[in-house]
């Protein structure tokens, strides 16, 4: 495990945030490509895709503020250094992206196919962070890939690598699925499907969430996701698309 890739004295560079800003610049510049793919303007699609994640993390933000706005006055940095993405925040994303979308004239399930490919890209990029730092620790095996965790010796399921190939092989998926497209969705909603049905096999081997009922919470937003792709299918334009060469 590397959570460090340069440690020197109080100067501490992690590798999981390295590879996050190197996944959403890779996903930006993708975007560019599908874009183009789907018949919309790579700028517009690139500005749309910087509104989103400024929107992600200066909501998050406001709202782990408003949360602690005692800790915040005592310490600021120290609060704003805390990852902060939470539930709430994305839904408050969510909603500000799609005024954004429609303000900007850029049609929704046409922009969702072309970020689908670009998600799954960032997903890859986040969990090699995840497996450089150790932190989505698997169930013990005795597979000869199973890797420990320092200081422990227990050999784990290494779930976020898993998580990484699965989202690469995704991503080339849904590339190739973008080109073939007959309606706008068809690559949104598979890629919703795909993405849930996987985290919610790898909870086999992940280790579980402590004082979790029925299922654990990546469960059931793996079926939320999985029941989303089903009701885009039913309720998308059945209009067809022209395919950009």
């Amino acid at each position: 495990m590397h959570p460090y890739l340069l440690h020197s004295g109080h100067l501490l560079l992690p590798t999981f945030g390295v590879l996050a800003a190197v996944g959403l610049m890779a996903a930006l510049t993708l975007s560019l490509r599908t874009a183009a793919v789907v018949g919309l303007v790579p700028d517009k699609l690139w500005n749309a895709g910087l509104f989103t994640l400024f929107s992600a993390f200066a909501l998050s933000r406001l709202l782990l503020i408003a949360a602690n706005l005692h800790d915040f006055l005592t310490y600021p940095v120290l609060l704003l250094m805390v990852p902060s993405l939470t539930a709430g925040g994305i839904v408050l994303t969510i909603i500000a992206t799609t005024i954004y979308l429609r303000l900007r004239n850029l049609p929704l399930l046409e922009t969702l196919d072309a970020w689908a490919p670009c998600a799954t890209l960032t997903w890859a990029f986040l969990a090699l962070g995840h497996f450089a730092e150790g932190s989505d620790a698997g169930l013990p095996t005795t597979l000869p890939w199973g890797l420990p965790i320092p200081p422990n010796t227990t050999r784990l399921h290494p779930v976020a690598l898993y998580a990484a190939i699965a989202a690469a092989l995704l991503t080339l998926g849904l590339l190739r699925q973008l080109r073939h497209r007959h309606h706008p969705g068809d690559t949104f909603a598979p890629a919703l499907a795909l993405a849930g049905t996987t985290q919610f096999l790898l909870t086999f081997v992940r280790q579980p969430f402590p004082d979790s009922s029925l299922l654990d919470p990546i469960q059931w937003i793996a079926l939320g996701m999985i029941a989303l792709a089903g009701l885009v299918l039913l309720v998308q334009p059945r209009k067809l698309v022209t395919h950009a060469v």
